[in-house]
């Protein structure tokens, strides 16, 4: 379970110093996939950071009673010089792997990213792409209570996009997803529940299409009733 309660978020180098995230509250219960979604900088990165434990609230608190992984699909994190393999060997034994599992993960992590040889070359020389194959592998490698997501399955080819959308999916049941994603398809595929991120406000639904449909009523200027908290 995470729970979000009175929190608010704003970086002083933002336009203004406006509230990116004002007295959001919300409560995600266990085995819950949720798809964040709302318009080009709405805050959903950002809720998803402060989620992860990556960044840390303006004002409130979040509370993790859980594993939750790092965000797949953001970048950052890796040692440019340092190769594929040894960045995975690093996080492996950070996370306590003894060695046979440090294997299990380097073989893991190169089997599904799917770079070949680049694997053995530094992370400096590799495309966005080929950094977003890597962070992904190595975050599916490890049992989280929670994935985390930013536009991870829009990384590669149609093939590794349809290999990502199904190891997250195998993941459903057993753990939790959230979920930003611009491809309504794979909203409603792969989450239950909705949060719509709009005007520094967060909105729980516990229906994935009502998110969804007020989220696309707000594109049309259409007066929509919020939902409110219960």
């Amino acid at each position: 379970m995470i729970k979000i309660h009175k929190m608010w978020k704003r970086y002083h180098h933002h336009i203004a110093n406006d509230w990116i995230l004002k007295d959001v509250n919300l409560l995600i219960p266990k085995k819950v996939s949720v798809g964040l979604i709302g318009h080009n900088g709405a805050g959903k990165s950002t809720l998803l950071r402060l989620i992860a434990g990556m960044d840390t609230p303006t004002r409130g608190n979040i509370w993790r009673k859980c594993s939750v992984s790092w965000p797949i699909g953001l970048s950052g994190g890796f040692k440019p010089s340092m190769t594929g393999r040894q960045n995975v060997k690093f996080v492996a034994r950070v996370m306590g792997g003894d060695d046979d599992e440090i294997q299990r993960v380097i073989a893991f992590v190169q089997d599904f990213a799917e770079i070949g040889k680049s694997f053995d070359e530094p992370v400096q020389t590799y495309s966005s792409g080929m950094q977003a194959r890597l962070r992904f592998g190595l975050s599916l490698a490890f049992d989280f209570d929670v994935y985390l997501s930013d536009e991870a399955t829009a990384v590669g080819d149609k093939a590794f996009k349809a290999k990502a959308t199904k190891a997250f999916k195998k993941r459903v049941g057993k753990s939790s997803l959230i979920i930003v994603s611009h491809s309504e398809g794979i909203i409603k595929d792969l989450c239950q529940a909705g949060v719509w991120v709009h005007e520094g406000q967060a909105h729980w639904y516990e229906d994935v299409n009502d998110a969804l449909n007020d989220y696309t009523d707000s594109l049309k200027n259409r007066t929509i009733k919020v939902p409110t908290a219960s």
